[in-house]
């Protein structure tokens, strides 16, 4: 690596300026294309206004894609023997006469400055990293490849892995970064793979798998932007925690139309966040869950034994069991599902009904004409749709479930035994309740394919739609109230004129809205923690199989969760999927590592752990409380500034350990959601800790981790993994024999604590 001279820096400086010159430029036209086609309005005709809408979803995403480059637009320089220069960035950028000034890091000309090595070149003579803040070059590393052309000077002080350390050594910020300026040769080649076909990402702890998967979505969108742009990519994530933590990756990268979504938050319309115990949760995530949502289904298309009368004010008519059956026959025989059968069902029974209402009314034979208007008024007469609706209700996935999870006696019928329907009965919901687990909504999904929508025909809502109606010209009058506009304008005509001018959605949001939609792509994250129920759910979404999916089998720690990929994948694709390795960690040290490979050996000993690519010389600790109150305290003694600390603790002791850290540091958080990655010191569980990173990690009662679950052997994995720094572990009973090789540490409390335990600083000086 040779260090350049004050005169190029100036002169990357300069060019990186006019970069950012030209960029403004690009956003200043793509605004005010976007006002002209918004100062349109709403007329015109319909297709008027759908191409004003499409041009103006456009230009939308183009702008802000335009704004999520700014930070490190341009980062490196490629050098060619033939004296030609390439400058790599976040996107492709051009002058007026359309000379490329700047390659988009996903384009194959850039592929040199990710695989290039003195090996094997590739034509590249140096290879240049530039170092940004805002928009000031601050520095600048050249790696030398070309080795015939190096000076002795250039040869003793080669290193070509300047801009990967530097950027392992930062400080967690709460939110992953793109790697786009230190990606490695292994991940590049994943990255870059065909856009068809399963693609499986196996790799350890700190491989960067996450970071991989998601530039792999960024390339394929570059790449195959006309295939995949009209049907999206979804990127399926563990819990929301980690979806906040990854949301800055793909804008940063120039991508802003992809939906982010974690299982329980699949189904539009329904969160999944009822915590479920490990049992419920494995039980309902077990294939053969379908099989009973099925036969819930089917029991309630039931008749009943006996005849079903119907009084009306002048007469009572009968539908008998054998009429019953036959419409029940045609029903189920129509192929449809439930609510569009009900239609064949309904249509058989008014039939008969009209014939015996005939015959009481004495009226003979009708003609088309009376048949079709007795019928009619025998549709709205309420007993009879009263028993019609009994007979086979429309239902929702929702009702259907509820109804199904808090009877014993629906369960059984549909094939529960009587040990799964105790673990799985419940109340009704309360109004307001958070009713739904993750676990629930695959059964949901599963239970929307068997109903089918409902009718908006038969069951549109009059009056919702004018309480709708109703509640726009509400808000309108109160707009133009706040505005003074009252008297200028008709708040009825206003609530018309906002309803026109909607908000453009993008594909991602559309997608988010459709339960039935089908993306071109989808990426999931820790995939190995998805249920088998969880996998119908996402293989529904996509039916081209054009997926990539990254995880670590080792790390599972779902009871309903992936115990091999080819029992994943083969029901589906059968064998036609690959996997590619990930063997670097990049994230963990080695000193940590060893810790965690000893761990490994409980979940598998034919287990490898990935390689560490460095050592810091920081040990890892153990040290013994008197009780879980005292862990506040060693945590305040671990704080770094600048750094970011996390204490992992098995679920059931979560709220008892968050309650002293919180205690003991102010602005600590515990549990998940968006202040555990904004706060210098988070409390989480091992799941919601899950594909995340800090600076530093105390692992408090690892043996109860180990007791907690039927995976906990692979959980205390996760838990060792997630440091970039250092690593310590309090436990308040025997520490496990796997962990017996920590460096001991004393405490005041401690059985080896001779007085007060030493400084934080003392002590990381070991």
């Amino acid at each position: 690596m040779s260090k350049s001279s004050a005169g190029e820096l100036a002169r990357e400086q300069e060019y990186v300026a006019d970069l950012y010159g030209r960029l403004d430029v690009l956003r200043e036209r793509t605004r005010a294309r976007l006002d002209d086609v918004l100062a349109q309005g709403a007329s015109g005709t319909h297709q008027n206004r759908s191409e004003r809408d499409s041009f103006a979803g456009m230009y939308a995403q183009r702008l802000s894609r335009l704004w999520a480059v700014e930070a490190g637009l341009c980062f490196g320089r490629l050098d060619h023997a033939d004296d030609s220069r390439l400058y790599i960035g976040r996107i492709g950028l051009s002058d007026d006469e359309q000379q490329r000034l700047l390659i988009d890091w996903r384009a194959p000309v850039a592929q040199p400055f990710y695989r290039a090595t003195p090996a094997a070149p590739m034509g590249v003579t140096r290879r240049r990293h530039l170092y940004t803040r805002g928009r000031t070059v601050t520095g600048i590393d050249d790696d030398l490849l070309d080795l015939d052309r190096l000076a002795d000077a250039d040869r003793a002080s080669l290193n070509g892995e300047a801009a990967l350390l530097a950027a392992l050594t930062e400080k967690r910020t709460g939110r992953m970064r793109d790697i786009v300026a230190t990606i490695q040769a292994e991940q590049d080649r994943i990255i870059r793979g065909d856009l068809s076909g399963v693609l499986v990402v196996q790799g350890g702890p700190g491989t960067g798998k996450t970071v991989v998967a998601l530039h792999r979505a960024a390339y394929l969108l570059y790449t195959y932007r006309e295939r995949l742009e009209r049907r999206g990519v979804l990127i399926l994530g563990p819990n929301p925690t980690f979806l906040r933590y990854i949301e800055q990756v793909l804008p940063s990268l120039g991508e802003t139309d992809v939906l982010l979504s974690s299982v329980g938050d699949l189904y539009p319309g329904v969160t999944g966040r009822r915590t479920e115990t490990p049992e419920a949760a494995a039980l309902k995530g077990a294939a053969r869950m379908a099989d009973v949502v099925a036969a819930a289904v089917r029991e309630r298309q039931r008749v009943p034994r006996t005849p079903v009368e119907i009084r009306l004010d002048r007469f009572t008519l009968t539908l008998d069991r054998r009429t019953l059956e036959s419409a029940q026959t045609k029903a189920v025989r129509s192929r449809r599902p439930h609510n569009q059968a009900r239609a064949v069902f309904v249509r058989h029974l008014l039939t008969a009904l009209t014939r015996q209402a005939a015959r009481h009314l004495g009226r003979g034979m009708l003609d088309e004409a009376d048949f079709a208007e007795l019928r009619e008024d025998l549709r709205t007469e309420e007993p009879v749709r009263l028993a019609l609706n009994r007979l086979w209700p429309y239902l929702t996935p929702q009702q259907l479930l509820i109804g199904l999870f808090t009877s014993a006696e629906r369960m059984s019928r549909a094939g529960l035994s009587a040990r799964d329907s105790r673990t799985l009965l419940r109340v009704p919901p309360a109004p307001g309740e958070d009713w739904w687990s993750v676990a629930d909504v695959p059964l949901l999904d599963e239970a929307a394919e068997l109903l089918g929508d409902i009718d908006e025909g038969v069951l549109r809502a009059a009056r919702r739609a004018e309480q709708e109606r109703e509640e726009r010209i509400a808000y309108a009058r109160e707009v133009l109230e706040l505005t003074g506009l009252a008297d200028v304008m008709d708040a009825e005509r206003f609530a018309e004129r906002q309803q026109a001018d909607e908000v453009y959605l993008t594909t991602a949001e559309r997608a988010a809205r459709d339960r039935t939609w089908a993306f071109g792509h989808v990426i999931v994250d820790e995939a190995q923690e998805l249920s088998e129920m969880a996998w119908r759910m996402v293989m529904r979404r996509c039916p081209s199989r054009s997926m990539t999916l990254v995880g670590d089998i080792a790390q599972t720690g779902s009871a309903a969760g992936a115990a091999s990929w080819g029992h994943v994948l083969d029901p589906y694709v059968g064998g036609r999927w690959r996997e590619e390795r990930l063997t670097v960690n990049y994230r963990t040290p080695a000193e940590l590592m060893g810790v965690a490979a000893r761990v490994l050996e409980l979940v598998g000993p034919d287990l490898k752990a990935p390689e560490s690519v460095r050592e810091t010389g920081e040990r890892p600790w153990a040290l013994r409380a008197g009780d879980l109150g005292q862990v506040g305290t060693v945590v305040r003694e671990e704080i770094v500034e600048g750094g970011r600390l996390v204490v992992i603790v098995p679920a059931s002791e979560l709220p008892e350990v968050g309650k002293a850290v919180a205690g003991a540091v102010p602005g600590a958080a515990a549990g998940p959601g968006p202040a555990t990655l904004d706060a210098p010191v988070a409390v989480l569980s091992v799941a919601d800790a899950k594909g995340l990173e800090f600076d530093s990690v105390i692992v408090v009662n690892p043996g109860r981790i180990l007791a907690e679950s039927s995976r906990g052997p692979s959980d205390l994995y996760v838990a060792l993994t997630r440091a970039t720094g250092r690593l310590g572990v309090v436990h308040t009973g025997p520490l496990p024999a796997v962990l017996g090789d920590l460096e001991t540490r004393g405490g005041p409390d401690g059985p080896d604590a001779d007085g007060p335990s030493p400084p934080a600083e003392t002590r990381r000086s070991r």
